[in-house]
This record gives structure tokens, C-alpha cells and sequence, in this order.
């Protein structure tokens, strides 16, 4: 596996090695042990996920406050998306600050995002499969999330707004000044 730094620290893209001939392909898509290794302290992952969406469907900006905040590791099965992770941990150097990777079934590349990060998709293939694990259970009464078209974040997600498919929920989310957010410097590992 591959680890790759990005512009905001703690936000990795991981490419797994793809062994592939006239068969298809094999692919370790996790290592507990390569990942505690190059992070240097241990993710527990408790659960794992999956959504089937079609074109322009967005999914976000969600996530979790403590006790239940959660690390993300995700990735496409089928399909592409535009996967973001916004820094939302106040005092950070890269507050509201953004990464955008596109993930798909074809690269394999896998985004952690870690706790004290708001994250969300935009899918831009029909029939797309994206699969995580997180390392702590949904929690309703901490779940959060932020506007995806939020001025302050300037976000591209390559898709017209009259195209966007979005939930009820995240078409009322608030904006970054008006959400509860994570301190910078906190150890949400401990």
C-alpha cells in the first residue's frame, strides 16, 4: 500500500496494490497493521458501510462530535465520486480548508478522514457503490453537518446545482460559522 500526504495533514489518500491479469484483479483493500504503521497509533474500526447512488447524488457535509466522533476510511467499489474532507477543528492552520479526491472503482484509491473533519461526496457515475469503515457507531443525538455549498468552503463539485440530489436533512445544514465544531489539538484517539 501506498500512502500519500495530502495538502491538509492527517487527511491521507491510500492506494492499495492491484494485482491484476487475464482473470481480473486482486486487492488488499485494508491492512490493520501497514495503517497503524504509517499513522503511528491504532484506528479500531467498528463498523462498515455501504451506499448505492446514481448520478449527482450528494452526501454531505456530515460528522459526529465527541464521545462519538469518527474516523472515516472510504472508497468506490463501482463508479466515481468527488470525495471531500473539510478541516472543521477551530484553531487549526487549515481551518475550513478543504481536500477534494476523486475516487473510483477503477483507481482504488481509499480517503481517511480523520475525527475533527466534516466529510461528503458527490457522485458523478451512475450506479455507484462507496463503501467505509468508521471507527465508532452512528450516534443521532451528535450527528452533525455542515452546508455543502457554504460560501467560506468553495467547494467545486463538478456537478450543476440544478443537477444535485440531496436529502431533506442536508438541504438545512448549517454554515461553517454557525456549526458546532471541533478545538484544535485535541487527542480524539485517547
Amino acid at each position: 500500500m501506498n500512502f500519500i500526504n495530502t495538502s491538509i495533514p492527517d487527511v491521507i489518500i491510500i492506494e492499495p496494490k492491484v494485482f491484476g491479469d487475464e482473470r481480473g484483479y486482486f486487492v488488499e483493500t485494508f491492512r490493520q497493521d501497514k495503517l497503524d504503521d504509517f499513522l503511528g497509533y491504532k484506528i479500531n474500526f467498528t463498523q462498515d458501510n455501504e451506499s448505492k447512488s446514481g448520478y449527482g447524488v450528494l452526501r454531505g457535509l456530515h460528522y459526529q462530535l465527541p464521545p462519538a466522533a469518527q474516523t472515516k476510511l472510504v472508497r468506490v467499489i463501482k463508479g466515481k465520486v468527488l470525495d471531500v474532507a473539510v478541516d472543521i477543528r477551530q484553531g487549526s492552520p487549515t481551518f475550513g480548508k478543504h481536500v477534494a479526491v476523486e475516487l473510483t472503482g477503477e483507481n482504488k484509491r481509499q480517503l481517511l478522514v480523520p475525527k475533527g473533519f466534516a466529510h461528503g461526496f458527490v457522485v458523478l457515475e451512475d450506479d455507484t457503490v462507496f463503501a467505509y469503515k468508521v471507527d465508532n457507531y452512528y450516534s443521532p443525538e451528535n450527528d452533525r453537518g455542515i452546508a455543502f455549498d457554504d460560501r467560506v468552503l468553495a467547494i467545486d463539485w463538478r456537478v450543476e446545482n440544478r443537477l444535485l440530489q440531496l436529502s431533506a436533512k442536508d438541504t438545512r445544514q448549517p454554515s461553517l460559522e454557525q456549526a458546532e465544531l471541533f478545538s484544535y489539538g485535541m487527542d480524539y484517539y485517547a
